[in-house]
């Protein structure tokens, strides 16, 4: 079982999309992120409307042998927002942004890294439900120049999370199982039901789960023996898709990822962390990275740990990482063959 590997893409996963190139806050493709894996609250308009989902269904086959168990992990972000207001006559007021002696501070959205872990006996059919709870949480930070005047705060919010993930198993044939997980946003969300952006704060963001078994193997839904075919185009999938994971050939872990993935997808080793960006190359974006201007440097800097985290790996190595990446080859063939 090659975890490790199995982690670096779930991470992957976790935070694709993060934050986009040129990586600000202020940058228009910021102003609405979180665009894949959302569990949004059931009472949100989008999910009554069937435009959106609070709930993802997954489905994979299982050949087992005795005292199996299958674990399993949810992982998924939840978000904090942080606001900034300027202290004035009239008391605290809220603002997009602030400067305090040259140090800029915006209002931003970060999110913080969940997980539910539990453990299933594979023994006849299952039909387990596993609530979990993440509480809410609010706090207020001064803002003081270099006199020590407080000409500001930060306002860091989070929302209570709720959910659900029920685990049911049924035999097939033999020792061959149908496994299924349902993972559920039972948030009661507060809000205005037409506010994505409140929506948000109650939503279970970039969800994912990974399967884990001892005493068996799980059956590849993308290529499955020829006589288990039937029984995999059985297997329906809602939200995301359960791929194998790990070491080629190994069928001990499967993730169920809201991104399309295949089998055993890996990250390249050329790759010195993540750019958050699947739709660029490394390459690209350490350059782009390098252009920034100092002032649009500060503001990345101050959105976040992931980014500013992001911004020193880059500035720090950015010729050996060009180095790596530039003119790679995978694999190459005899120049007489044909495409």
């Amino acid at each position: 079982m090659n975890r490790e590997l199995a982690m670096k893409v779930a991470n992957a996963v976790l935070y694709e999309g993060y934050m986009l190139y040129p990586y600000r806050p202020s940058a228009i493709k910021n102003w609405q992120r979180w665009s894949f894996g959302i569990l949004y609250p059931p009472s949100y308009c989008e999910v009554g409307a069937g435009t959106e989902r609070a709930q993802m269904h997954s489905e994979c086959l299982v050949k087992i042998t005795s005292d199996a168990k299958v674990h399993v992990q949810l992982r998924f972000l939840h978000l904090i927002t942080r606001e900034v207001a300027e202290k004035t006559a009239n008391g605290f007021q809220r603002v997009p942004s602030i400067v305090v002696d040259g140090n800029p501070g915006e209002g931003w959205d970060e999110g913080v890294e969940r997980s539910v872990e539990f453990e299933v006996a594979m023994q006849g059919s299952v039909r387990q439900e596993f609530p979990f709870n993440f509480p809410g949480s609010s706090e207020t930070e001064p803002l003081r120049d270099a006199a020590g005047a407080i000409v500001g705060e930060t306002k860091r919010n989070q929302c209570e999370v709720n959910g659900t993930i029920f685990v049911s198993a049924s035999p097939v044939r033999d020792e061959l199982f149908n496994l299924s997980i349902d993972v559920t946003n039972t948030t009661s969300f507060a809000g205005d039901p037409r506010d994505r952006d409140s929506a948000l704060l109650s939503s279970l963001l970039s969800a994912h789960t990974i399967l884990t078994i001892t005493g068996g193997e799980f059956i590849s839904l993308l290529d499955p023996p020829d006589d288990l075919r039937d029984d995999v185009s059985q297997c329906n999938n809602v939200g995301n898709f359960p791929v194998l994971v790990g070491t080629e050939g190994e069928r001990d872990m499967m993730l169920c990822s809201p991104i399309v993935l295949y089998d055993y997808p890996q990250i390249a080793p050329e790759s010195a962390g993540d750019f958050f960006d699947g739709t660029e190359m490394d390459e690209m974006l350490t350059l782009r990275v390098m252009t920034l201007t100092d002032d649009e440097k500060a503001e990345v800097s101050h959105a976040g740990d992931h980014v500013r985290n992001l911004l020193q790996r880059t500035e720090a190595s950015a010729r050996e990482q060009l180095m790596r990446t530039h003119g790679t080859i995978r694999s190459m063939r005899p120049a007489g063959d044909k495409p």
